[in-house]
């Protein structure tokens, strides 16, 4: 039975323009915590806005404008994790879970700075309650707009829209290192046509941002799940270093906000005007 009230786990805008082949998701940008969620948290509230992929949405609310798809979650990584597979899940975190300890799996056990999130493991009943009103409905629409673009124009592309800190945080493997303005994922040039990740790449330096691929991030779960270049589907990660548009200490936007939301407007237009070789 749905949670009165219950703010739906995300929201998708359709083209306001000519459709395009191109998803844009951000799966991280969301701040809401649902009762039974917080009920077993103890996450600082401080956490849940610093783990959280801020503004991104903002920064890519143009893409239905350039005709792309906008699927955006609205809750908190900290309630699940839709970036992750389904069988990442940790038994520190979930009963009956991965005898493999992950503290950042599907459901996250500590922040990024490794404070604790969760007062107690995770029941399987309310494991699967997420699973059932968070995750899945997300991966069900998600893939259900590329297959509705793959049919209608022979091929998808998917952007993953994310952020990071400037530079690597306790908790991270980079810990001090200062990171590139844009980091495309790729896992290795792999989840995407060669065209594609060179656009992202062309782009973003020809607009004057640094860019290094696949470091730190190579790209999570939607990158590796959907990006099938084979059949037709392409993926690729993007995330863009925070002090570009956002104080990461008063998590405000900043005067590079405008920006870089125009790098994500160029992003978007040039993806989605963009056709593999061989899909014309």
């Amino acid at each position: 039975m749905a949670e009165f009230g219950a703010m739906a786990p995300f929201r998708l805008e359709r083209p306001s323009a000519e459709e395009t082949p191109l998803l844009v998701e951000i799966p991280h940008a969301g701040l809401h915590v649902d009762a039974a969620s917080l009920a077993v948290s103890c996450a600082p509230l401080r956490a849940v806005g610093r783990d959280a992929d801020l503004l991104v949405d903002q920064l890519f609310q143009d893409a239905p404008d350039f005709g792309a798809s906008l699927l955006v979650a609205t809750h908190s990584r900290f309630v699940v994790d839709l970036n992750r597979g389904p069988g990442e899940v940790d038994g520190m975190a979930v009963e009956n879970g991965s005898a493999q300890p992950r503290p950042r799996g599907l459901i996250w056990r500590t922040t990024t700075e490794n404070d604790p999130i969760l007062l107690r493991r995770l029941s399987s009943n309310e494991f699967e309650r997420r699973l059932t009103t968070f995750y899945r409905p997300y991966h069900e629409a998600l893939q259900r707009e590329l297959d509705r673009k793959r049919e209608r124009f022979g091929f998808a592309i998917i952007l993953c829209a994310h952020s990071m800190p400037s530079t690597g945080r306790r908790g991270h493997i980079d810990v001090g290192a200062g990171r590139a303005d844009v980091v495309p994922g790729s896992r290795g040039r792999t989840s995407a046509a060669e065209g594609v990740i060179d656009c992202v790449d062309g782009v973003s330096r020809r607009l004057g941002f640094s860019v290094k691929h696949d470091d730190p991030y190579r790209g999570g779960f939607s990158t590796g799940h959907y990006g099938r270049p084979r059949e037709g589907q392409h993926a690729i990660q993007i995330e863009l270093a925070r002090r570009l548009y956002m104080d990461e200490d008063l998590l405000v936007p900043n005067q590079g906000f405008d920006r870089t939301r125009g790098l994500a407007r160029e992003l978007v237009r040039s993806l989605a005007a963009f056709c593999p070789e061989g899909s014309a």
